[in-house]
């Protein structure tokens, strides 16, 4: 069966060179150093990431504590929604957790793109597609499974993530205390 992600990609290899050339334009290959952010809260998102290869969190501090909403590995949509769509002061953090290749493509210059290449506008909707896939599978895994489970499935499809995020970021992004991760890493 073909992945949404398999679709992009085969979207993109039939753009016409035209339309490849502008989304070549707008969208830049950086590397950013462990530490540092994509976005910090109060921010406008004013670029979508995608992560070309290396991880990343999305958090947000409540009462001064860091909570780990998304992880971000190789082929992920970095990116704050509401603030990226709305244009809007960001309520998350987005930061590296590792040496990390970013194509960061800037939103004004999208949108303009889009007006004069309606492939690119189907492009969007294709990464919104993506993003929305993940997201709803993240939620179907916070209802559905166990924590243990939650960290079995995380660890069969990162299996180097333990290498290279703290475990307190795992834990809050299983939405359980450090403790309760130890005991589910020592029943492993």
């Amino acid at each position: 069966m073909i992945s949404q992600l398999d679709k992009i990609n085969e979207f993109i290899a039939r753009l016409d060179t035209e339309t490849l050339t502008v989304l070549n334009r707008i969208s830049v290959e950086k590397i950013f150093k462990k530490g540092d952010f994509l976005l910090r809260q109060d921010e406008v998102c004013k670029k979508s990431f995608w992560v070309v290869k290396g991880t990343a969190r999305k958090y947000y501090l409540n009462d001064g504590k860091e909570i780990t909403t998304e992880l971000y590995f190789d082929n992920d949509i970095a990116i704050s929604f509401d603030s990226y769509c709305l244009q809007k002061p960001s309520r998350e953090f987005i930061q590296v957790l590792t040496d990390t290749t970013i194509s960061q493509t800037d939103f004004s210059s999208f949108q303009t793109a889009k007006q004069q290449f309606p492939k690119l506008a189907i492009l969007d909707l294709m990464m919104t597609e993506y993003y929305a896939m993940w997201l709803e599978d993240r939620l179907f895994q916070f209802h559905t499974m166990d924590a243990t489970s939650r960290y079995s499935k995380l660890i069969q499809d990162h299996p180097y993530i333990v290498q290279n995020i703290p475990l307190t970021f795992i834990a809050s992004y299983l939405g359980v205390s450090l403790e309760t991760l130890s005991r589910i890493r020592a029943k492993k």
